[in-house]
């Protein structure tokens, strides 16, 4: 029984670590191809002159004499391409053992884009009023750019400090907020598919009470399931890893459904 006791807890804590890279690989697949969209969408209108290409998917886009407007767009779907791409590889244990100079300087720059993506994606919502939804959306959107600028300031002052369990904690968190927009296109067709079509909002406004829960889910779940992965991962008995591992793989199977929706009907096809 007592050598029965260490080879479980040895297996549910390889099972919770087994569906975390699960989990991380088809995240780093699924916000590759969304970056690999924007650069071959909106880069490709930009290098042919024509910017009025990006109106046939932004509520507002490329508006004529809107300079700011215009150039904070531009700089926030540039750095969204940079960031998705760089972003998940900050992650990758290996590359921050093996090569800690090029974590450091990625991490800076990493840093920076997502609080240029913030205060930009603020002036889009408050200021140009170039986010499609309604006012309860616009405010989950707003919030989620507050919170990257807070995950933002406290990665950077656990890097400063060298305290570096808390670093990656709040560089987690980063990362998941920082990929709200990315949850809620992967959300948004995971519903579609399941319902079989829009269901809890209206498509040509593109409001509703679904839309509505969405803006504010897009970033609070994720942040829920990471601060219960990492309680499980500190401090729960075996049992408990094995069920955060189920219950893990299975938002995993959800969220490769929605990845396999938003390809298939935004992202491939116009590439």
């Amino acid at each position: 029984m007592l050598q029965t006791l260490p080879r479980f807890s040895f297996r549910a804590d390889l099972a919770l670590s087994v569906v975390a890279r699960f989990w991380f690989v088809v995240t780093l697949l699924g916000q590759w191809m969304l970056a690999v969209y924007v650069v071959a969408f909106y880069g490709r209108a930009a290098m042919d002159q024509d910017l009025a290409r990006w109106n046939k998917v932004l509520a507002v886009g490329y508006v004529p004499g809107d300079s700011p407007g215009n150039v904070a767009l531009a700089l926030h779907l540039l750095f969204a391409a940079v960031i998705t791409v760089g972003g998940p590889l900050q992650l990758i244990p290996q590359l921050r053992l093996r090569l800690p100079a090029l974590h450091r300087w990625s991490g800076r720059l990493y840093l920076l884009i997502a609080v240029v993506m913030s205060l930009t994606g603020l002036y889009l919502i408050l200021l140009r009023g170039g986010v499609a939804g309604d006012p309860t959306q616009h405010s989950g959107t707003s919030l989620n750019a507050l919170l990257i600028l807070c995950c933002a300031a406290f990665t950077l002052r656990a890097a400063v400090v060298r305290n570096f369990d808390q670093h990656r904690r709040w560089a987690l968190r980063l990362f998941l907020v920082v990929s709200g927009v990315w949850f809620f296109r992967v959300g948004l067709f995971f519903w579609l598919i399941v319902n079989q079509g829009p269901v809890g909002f209206s498509p040509k406004t593109f409001t509703g009470p679904f839309l509505s829960f969405l803006a504010f889910a897009q970033y609070l779940v994720p942040l829920t399931v990471l601060e219960i992965y990492l309680r499980t991962q500190d401090r729960a008995a075996a049992t408990g890893k094995f069920a955060m591992a189920g219950i893990l793989f299975l938002l995993t199977l959800a969220m490769g459904v929605g990845i396999a929706g938003a390809a298939a009907g935004l992202w491939l096809p116009r590439i």
